[in-house]
């Protein structure tokens, strides 16, 4: 598997502080929530955010940017370096914008914005103009803060559409793109705000104010998200076809970031050379369970392999940093028999990489009872690594796999044909990102459990 390929982030990121609290009462002189602070978390906001993700994918990012100087303007520069992003800094005369969010038991209470006003961006330096000049891909992620409207800014990328593909995430205080991008990505409210015209929200007048707005841009495809519904894509690259790609539904969750998720995605996607109908798929299904994991506030941010315990948090990242399908089946397998193999190879086929959760020696003696298991936990692992259809192996020590799925929160969830989806305990965990579970044929006859008896009974 190739490593996934740089991408270079240009546009204004910003500092979001999330306060958590509790509310137990309201206000002798108001009626109003009295919040008692818990907890604060500070964290890149604006493009800042879109870079710290694409960096959690795996992949090697730069942010082209302005920071300012002032407290807040460190604060995100330290934020920035936590996160594995490499800063080209235009510099910024003015405060930095804060985005303040006061939530308790992870409910939005209040926003307060500060600062980002009457700013001035410096322009486009040589450390920014050899950034684009790698990059294999460029995502723009304006929040009208002056970065995407900076003269010098705009030559550059303006020189790079012709060379690379670029996305280009808008904002209705932002310029318009520069000429030849290869999608923009408006939401439905700012398509609708630009081009009004047809009139509704269906489908096809989504399609044909994408294709107006991609001839108004001069954009090869403007892809427009619809949040819950997905996104619509048209425009001169699809010819005359448009393209609708739902989302899967989700049960709460969080949309805070979600088009940050949507456009890094997005952005690194076509950087490894995928067209656009898959790379926005693939974009469509990382937003969603990027919402249903709890949105920005909940997210990871920072280099997957630093202080890595596991090869399988480089595996992952690297899997991911393609758009790729992370797929995951679990068992004691004590005694490998073709039952196993057969089910492992019918769950690697279901994705991009597949990783075995396997039960620990302490934890098989409890599921199975004394005696149990024959082959220990490390002989286990090697031989399940030693499988073609396997690239990695996790050793668990609970009864069930729930926390370790927690921490790898794989697209697919793997079983045998024998478990019915409602009786599995990990089921509600993995549906609560966007997973979902698949059952595989199982090989009557074959078990663990009846070699052994074979076997003690051949040595009688």
């Amino acid at each position: 598997m190739t490593a996934p390929r740089p991408l270079v982030v240009v546009g204004d990121a910003l500092l979001d502080r999330d306060v958590e609290g509790r509310v137990r009462r309201l206000a002798p002189d108001a009626p109003v929530p009295v919040v008692d602070e818990t907890g604060v978390r500070v964290r890149p906001g604006g493009a800042g955010l879109a870079a710290a993700l694409a960096v959690a994918d795996g992949r090697p990012v730069t942010l082209v940017t302005a920071l300012a100087g002032d407290a807040a303007g460190l604060e995100l520069r330290d934020a920035l370096e936590r996160a594995g992003v490499s800063i080209v800094d235009l510099a910024l005369d003015g405060t930095t914008p804060e985005k303040i969010r006061i939530t308790t038991g992870g409910r939005s209470l209040l926003r307060l914005d500060r600062g980002g006003e009457d700013v001035v961006v410096g322009p486009m330096s040589a450390a920014a103009r050899e950034a684009i000049g790698w990059a294999a891909a460029l995502l723009v992620a304006d929040y009208g803060r002056g970065v995407a409207a900076q003269p010098s800014v705009r030559e550059a990328l303006a020189l790079a559409a012709s060379v690379v593909p670029i996305v280009w995430d808008p904002h209705p205080r932002g310029p318009a793109p520069v000429p030849g991008v290869r999608m923009v990505t408006p939401n439905l409210a700012e398509a609708t705000a630009v081009e009004p015209q047809p009139h509704g929200d269906d489908a096809e007048a989504i399609a044909a104010r994408a294709a107006s707005l991609a001839r108004r841009w001069e954009a090869t495809e403007v892809c427009v998200t619809c949040g819950a519904r997905g996104a619509v894509i048209a425009g001169p690259g699809f010819g005359r076809r448009t393209a609708a790609v739902p989302a899967r539904p989700v049960q709460g969750g969080d949309p805070c970031g979600a088009g940050d998720r949507f456009a890094s995605r997005l952005a690194g996607a076509l950087a490894d050379g995928l067209d656009g109908r898959e790379a926005v798929e693939r974009a469509v299904d990382a937003a969603t369970r990027f919402v249903a994991a709890g949105g920005a506030m909940a997210a990871q941010l920072g280099r997957p392999q630093a202080d890595a315990e596991h090869p399988v948090d480089e595996l992952l990242a690297r899997v991911r940093g393609r758009g790729g399908t992370v797929v995951a089946t679990g068992g004691c397998f004590d005694i490998l028999h073709p039952g196993h193999v057969r089910t492992l190879e019918a769950a690697r086929a279901l994705g991009d990489c597949l990783v075995v959760c396997l039960n620990s020696d302490a934890s098989v003696r409890r599921l199975k009872g004394d005696g149990r298991p024959v082959v220990g936990e490390e002989d286990r692992a090697t031989v399940l690594r030693a499988l073609r259809c396997v690239d990695e192996v996790v050793v668990f020590d609970e009864d069930t796999p729930v926390a370790l799925l927690e921490r790898l929160r794989p697209d697919v969830w793997v079983k045998g044909g024998d478990y019915a989806p409602e009786d599995l305990p990990e089921a509600e965990v993995v549906a609560g990102w966007g997973g979902r579970i698949a059952l595989v044929p199982f090989l009557q006859g074959r078990s663990s459990t009846h070699l052994i008896r074979e076997v003690t009974a051949h040595e009688l």
